[in-house]
């Protein structure tokens, strides 16, 4: 029997859109009278520079805006925004208050009374999410009578696909974050996430598509105008049809198959009933993994490029967000310092589980987890570590310099830099527009 509805329905104007998509799913039939409702966006990652390529990143502020005055039509008004953004300086205090002001938000407090909260600033408590997995969650989150839960339509350099469960990680504490990458190998990353879903009370999860994300999650991705908005009350099944639009098998994806085998639910859409467009009209295949050379040994550009004498090993599951984030900066940064003369015979290792190659000349140890693994490992020759959980990009910078990689700093920190290299890929491309992401 289908008994879980899911609309998918094509953006094309505001507020009508995202109402069709929730009216034809019946996403807010069971919205509590009077209720406590906690929107939960997708600002994975922010940046102060005003060229930051936000398309298929960040939710747009067209959508939040809509469902706000969706839910006060309904006579809702007590409603919070909530994140749990990145911030790779923890000396930054004011980053989540600038990505909050720059999207709109402190116009939808003065407009709507709509509160907007900084997770990291707020409580926590410990959730059990059953198959013994216990997060500290967010409070406002857990107390809350509904969620809507709006993530963005992106693919996952980790876990294939990024919608409405995996996005739930944002409002789970740093340490349950770094918890989330194990190194067991029941107990992974998937098996995680295949929990968060978990913790909700009663939710909409609308994924907003209006501009996807191929290799995502993040800023070096590739945005694409898809236009298109997936709405139901069910986030498995919303998820499930999401991952089919981004051209995956949702079986293929390793924490909706466990999420359907903990709830005894078939991973296929047989349990779904679609309403709006048709599936098969809007499916568009999405990258999700950045590729590698054999082996996983070297990016295949910097393959690309001739570089010799560097072993850059391909991230696995257990790279925690942080560091992942720092990947984006620093691996540019080292194919930027490529002069054409082979390197020292260098490996930089990451995560929590990479072990080094035996004859390596230098072995760099990229974060507190890899040096603790490997910091009496008899195979490394000339051990670089870099200690810190996360660490300071300096210590990044001067420990790549010790291996005889002479990156340019300017090249690593200077965001503006690899900002505008990034937007470069939507030059002139007018559909690609801030509009979406502002409220006046």
């Amino acid at each position: 029997m289908k008994n879980h509805s899911v609309s998918i329905v094509k953006y094309e104007e505001p507020i009508e859109s995202v109402r069709k998509a929730i009216d034809l799913s019946n996403g807010l039939d069971h919205l509590p009278e009077n209720a406590s409702v906690f929107i939960k966006p997708n600002i994975a990652f922010w940046f102060r520079t005003p060229d930051f390529p936000k398309w298929g990143v960040v939710t747009t502020s067209r959508v939040i805006e809509d469902v706000v005055l969706l839910l006060k039509e309904r006579g809702i008004d007590n409603i919070t925004i909530g994140e749990g953004t990145v911030i790779f300086d923890p000396k930054d205090k004011s980053l989540v208050d600038h990505a909050f002001d720059s999207l709109g938000y402190n116009q939808l407090k003065k407009k709507y009374d709509v509160k907007s909260v900084n997770i990291f600033e707020g409580e926590f408590e410990k959730v059990d999410l059953g198959g013994g997995v216990a997060l500290n969650c967010n409070t406002d989150l857990v107390i809350s009578d509904f969620v809507v839960n709006i993530p963005v339509l992106k693919t996952h350099l980790q876990t294939k696909v990024s919608l409405g469960i995996k996005n739930l990680k944002g409002v789970i504490d740093i340490k349950s974050r770094k918890k989330c990458h194990s190194v067991d190998e029941k107990m992974d990353l998937h098996y995680y996430i295949s929990k968060l879903g978990n913790m909700l009370p009663p939710s909409l999860t609308l994924i907003d598509g209006i501009f996807s994300n191929a290799w995502g999650p993040g800023f070096d991705g590739r945005a694409k105008r898809s236009d298109i908005l997936i709405a139901s009350a069910d986030p498995f099944s919303a998820d499930k049809v999401g991952a089919s639009i981004l051209g995956y098998d949702p079986a293929d994806i390793i924490h909706l198959d466990l999420a359907a085998k903990d709830m005894k639910r078939p991973i296929n859409l047989s349990d779904v009933d679609l309403k709006g467009e048709k599936l098969e009209g809007v499916i568009s295949e999405h990258g999700w993994g950045f590729p590698y050379t054999e082996g996983g040994l070297l990016p295949k550009a910097m393959e690309a490029m001739g570089i010799e004498g560097l072993t850059y090993r391909k991230y696995d599951d257990t790279l925690c967000t942080y560091c992942s984030g720092f990947n984006s900066f620093v691996i540019p940064g080292v194919a930027r310092a490529w002069s054409g003369e082979a390197w020292d015979d260098v490996e930089v290792l990451t995560g929590k589980k990479m072990k080094p190659t035996q004859g390596k000349k230098k072995t760099v140890l990229l974060g507190k987890c890899i040096y603790q693994a490997n910091k009496d490992n008899p195979d490394i020759n000339e051990m670089i570590p870099v200690k810190g959980c996360p660490p300071a990009i300096d210590d990044i910078i001067k420990a790549l310099q010790k291996a005889g990689i002479n990156i340019d700093p300017d090249e690593v920190k200077n965001v503006d830099k690899s900002m505008a290299v990034n937007i470069k890929k939507y030059a002139g491309k007018p559909e690609f527009s801030n509009d979406f992401f502002m409220i006046e």
